[in-house]
């Protein structure tokens, strides 16, 4: 059996958790022209038997002679999947940037976009958590529209060996319940209206967030967005044009904190200022609302 990925030759670090999906790509990689690799494993610290996966990926590393690099998380057993993640990501960049490489390579597969998908809608997801898993010019993820079972099958032709992490099978937890109860249940022709849906939102979320940046760059600065024009906006662009001017300055936020900085932005007096974090807050001007950097 034969897989490969399109992916650039370069620099890369690929994240190595020791489990199937991960081993299979590593697999494929070793077997792609031009790519000059890093293997990189994150232990949370969340499992007691975590170290035994550490020893399979360094093992398999050695075996593909490729530098191998890892950090021992303290996260503990009761860390959420979101802190779990922002340290594991944190880490990848780090080796990122230690290692000179281009981007991140993690295996994320088809599977993972449908639950993720899934997972966003009963929380309520704004209209990025529709399509949240993309591959980005630092973070590539090669295998989005391949199946976890060409990837298992793939790992049993090849006599690949991995480790299977005990706490997928906690049923308790929402991601692994839709992975083993709801998704088995979907049936296939479910499957590919959802991941359709999920296509489509992604076309959608890339034309808007280019008319976003477009309406962004004719502001007042960089610093700034025209007030005037901002009270006018219905309710639900002004959060997207917040949100877009957020991000462009690399400042975090959550629902709730965007929906109460666009509503005093609309109705504070001038001279009054609203905390972001921190670092930031944001000033009301009789023209203009203003970011400011602590």
């Amino acid at each position: 059996m034969h897989m490969r990925v399109d992916i650039e030759p370069g620099r890369y670090v690929v994240a190595v958790s020791g489990g199937v999906d991960s081993v299979a790509l590593l697999d494929i990689l070793s077997k792609t022209p031009g790519l000059k690799l890093t293997v990189a494993h994150f232990d949370h610290g969340i499992r007691g038997d975590s170290s035994l996966d550490r020893e399979l990926v360094q093992k398999l590393a050695r075996q593909y002679g490729l530098p191998f690099v890892y950090h021992q998380g303290n996260l503990g057993a009761g860390t959420s999947e979101e802190a779990a993640r922002l340290a594991r990501y944190a880490f990848l960049r780090q080796v990122q940037r230690a290692s000179q490489a281009q981007a991140i390579i993690t295996a994320h597969h088809q599977d993972d976009v449908l639950e993720t998908a899934i997972i966003n809608m009963l929380r309520g997801t704004g209209r990025r958590g529709m399509s949240s898993l993309q591959s980005h010019r630092h973070l590539v993820r090669p295998l989005l529209t391949v199946p976890k079972s060409d990837l298992q099958a793939y790992a049993k032709d090849q006599g690949l060996v991995w480790r299977e992490d005990s706490t997928n099978q906690d049923l308790t937890l929402l991601r692994n319940y839709i992975r083993r109860v709801l998704l088995p249940k979907m049936g296939r022709e479910a499957k590919h209206t959802l991941l359709t849906h999920v296509s489509h939102m992604s076309v959608l979320n890339r034309a808007i967030d280019k008319d976003l940046l477009v309406y962004l760059h004719i502001q007042p600065s960089r610093q700034s967005l025209d007030r005037h024009q901002f009270i006018l906006l219905p309710h639900a662009v002004a959060l997207e044009v917040m949100a877009q001017w957020l991000r462009s300055h690399h400042i975090s936020f959550d629902k709730k904190l965007l929906e109460q900085l666009v509503s005093k932005a609309k109705t504070l007096a001038p001279g009054k200022q609203i905390a972001i974090d921190r670092s930031h807050h944001l000033r009301m001007g009789r023209e203009t609302i203003v970011l400011i950097v602590n």
